[in-house]
């Protein structure tokens, strides 16, 4: 695996490995094109790196941005889609400016019957890896 320009891979705080910058990135500046697999549900992949893009359509990835952490208070956003062509893509994208040494974080947002919990350490932690939004009803069934 080619290490990625201006990123990499460490030991991390939040959780295993994470990835960081290896120089300063402006807010909404790209910060990697993510190499990855498409596959659909009942294709047996092991998904434990892979990105949801649609129901029943994932992108396994198979760079270093896999070892991407979650974070409640991201410094990077994840943009994910299907060209006109049918090639699934994803990138990562600075949501603010992100100084060198700094972790690259991105919100995962699971579906609730996926969370799980969180080891982010920010002050606006929900406490779950979940999508901010199905959080109330999770916390409501407890």
């Amino acid at each position: 695996m080619p290490p990625l320009k201006d990123l990499r891979v460490v030991r991390s705080s939040i959780d295993g490995y994470g990835v960081v910058a290896t120089r300063a990135f402006a807010a909404g500046e790209l910060i990697a094109e993510v190499d990855g697999v498409a596959w659909r549900d009942g294709e047996g992949v092991d998904d434990r790196y892979s990105l949801w893009i649609d129901d029943g359509l994932y992108f396994d990835m198979v760079d270093q941005t896999r070892w991407i952490n979650h974070s409640c208070a991201p410094n990077a956003g994840l943009e994910t889609g299907v060209s006109d062509t049918g090639a699934v893509w994803a990138r990562i994208v600075a949501r603010r400016p992100i100084p060198s040494g700094e972790e690259i974080s991105y919100d995962y947002a699971f579906p609730a019957h996926l969370a799980e919990p969180c080891r982010c350490g920010s002050s606006r932690c929900r406490g779950m890896i979940i999508d901010e939004e199905e959080l109330p009803a999770v916390t409501a069934a407890r």
